[in-house]
């Protein structure tokens, strides 16, 4: 079953964008129940919910990225399995759950992202912010980094093609190698119109990136992720 980890040089460089249009490619390519899971979500809407046939009504925190996910994926499952750990506010994941007195564990992630893999013809997780962002100090320091290596998944790499791209795609590089991670591919998202030099920066990267480029989205922030699946190539997963 096709499965990878999304992850990125920074938090705001279109991993959402990109995990979305990877589901769209895996249902394009004839996968019929893919689903996107964000196993960590830090800056949630607070959503109601009104009482069905007369119960009281309530409601749930929801992300917007996680929102997103939902709406490409083309299997529905309960929250707690694409969505383990809801954060209300928009720090890191650490600082977020211990706003709200929680510790997020590794081990209910993975048990999560294997009831998916009972349901599902294929998933895309998509991480946290970059590729080491603090998920946990207590009981013991995790990153997400550690969360890739406990679901031992290929890795895909968005960069967000800006000033800065280059030593973030790099740094993020030898972090994955360093953990004997697959690096199974990188995208190059244009989240700049007006950085210089764009072709020669995303020329410099396939030349030190020791992974295929799957795609490279043009600056368009109303494409539809459909639409945007077209211009990516599905990363080859088996060695």
């Amino acid at each position: 079953m096709p499965a990878f980890f999304v992850t990125g040089t920074d938090t705001g460089v279109g991993k959402t964008r990109v995990s979305c249009a990877f589901i769209h490619a895996l249902r394009q390519a004839g996968h019929a129940r893919v689903v996107g899971m964000k196993p960590v979500a830090a800056g949630c809407d607070w959503v109601e919910t009104g009482g069905e046939g007369g119960g009281a009504a309530g409601g749930h925190w929801l992300n917007e990225d996680v929102a997103a996910l939902r709406t490409a994926s083309s299997l529905r499952v309960p929250p707690v399995f694409d969505n383990p750990y809801a954060l209300p506010d928009p720090l890191s994941p650490h600082l977020a759950a211990q706003r709200v007195g929680e510790s997020i564990d590794l081990s209910h992630i993975e048990a999560s992202f294997h009831a998916l893999r009972q349901h599902a013809d294929a998933v895309v997780v998509e991480g946290a912010g970059g590729f080491i962002v603090p998920l946990s100090m207590s009981p013991e320091w995790a990153t997400s980094a550690d969360l890739a290596q406990r679901l031992a998944l290929p890795i895909v790499l968005v960069v967000g093609i800006r000033l800065g791209c280059l030593n973030h795609a790099l740094l993020t590089q030898e972090a994955i190698l360093s953990r004997r991670l697959r690096f199974a591919g990188w995208v190059a998202n244009h989240v700049d119109p007006d950085m210089a030099a764009q072709d020669d920066n995303v020329a410099t990267l396939r030349a030190r990136l020791q992974a295929p480029l799957l795609g490279r989205l043009a600056w368009s922030p109303q494409a539809d992720s459909a639409e945007l699946a077209r211009d990516l190539v599905l990363p080859t997963l088996r060695a």
